[in-house]
């Protein structure tokens, strides 16, 4: 793969990532489009993707980023606290320091019986929508989506809840490609929250 080309699609991406609030997939997809590349050019790993990431915020972002990262963990530890039966965990941008204002919250929920989230969000009387993303390991999984407004940031964010079985937390756990916990217990986010460059 040519380095320079996988670093101009990291770059295009990354700025897509943070001004537009895409995720990794279709950001480098519309990248090789913006760069009129032809469609089967290789594409940049998403290790290099999030480099790039911390590299747009650092240049144009440093002054408002980590503020929107702190609202958007706040709100997490909320939902966290609100499913703490259902053993939830953080992952994505939010877990790993990278989000901003338009980045959307993922929660994994580890569930007995798996229908008991959706419940409990009824019982709440808190409307979400059910969809379908893409969870562990690239895999499709269920999900409750709900719009969250975040007074400081003056938006609404989206809280996707992904539903696991007890069974998957194991494999949940396992490093990332660079040796790195992907994902964080409530105990871990409120140890971010109180210690933010961990």
């Amino acid at each position: 793969m040519n380095t320079s080309i996988a670093s101009e699609i990291a770059r295009a991406a990354a700025s897509l990532v943070v001004e537009e609030g895409l995720e990794y997939g279709p950001a480098k997809r519309r990248a090789l489009k913006q760069l009129a590349l032809p469609a089967r050019t290789a594409l940049p790993d998403n290790e290099q993707v999030e480099d790039a990431v911390r590299e747009h915020i650092a240049l144009f972002c440093a002054d408002t980023q980590p503020s929107e990262l702190l609202a958007l963990r706040r709100l997490a530890l909320v939902w966290m606290e609100r499913m703490a039966a259902f053993r939830p965990h953080l992952g994505g941008a939010v877990w790993y320091g990278t989000a901003t204002r338009l980045s959307d919250i993922y929660l994994q929920l580890f569930c007995d019986d798996c229908k008991s989230a959706e419940i409990a969000l009824i019982d709440h009387g808190i409307d979400y929508e059910p969809q379908t993303l893409s969870g562990l390991h690239g895999k499709s999984v269920e999900a409750l989506s709900v719009g969250c407004p975040v007074p400081e940031l003056k938006t609404v964010v989206g809280v996707h809840l992904l539903i696991y079985d007890l069974d998957d937390l194991r494999g949940a756990l396992r490093p990332d490609a660079r040796g790195r916990t992907p994902r964080g217990d409530l105990a871990a986010v409120r140890r971010l929250l109180l210690e933010p460059n961990l």
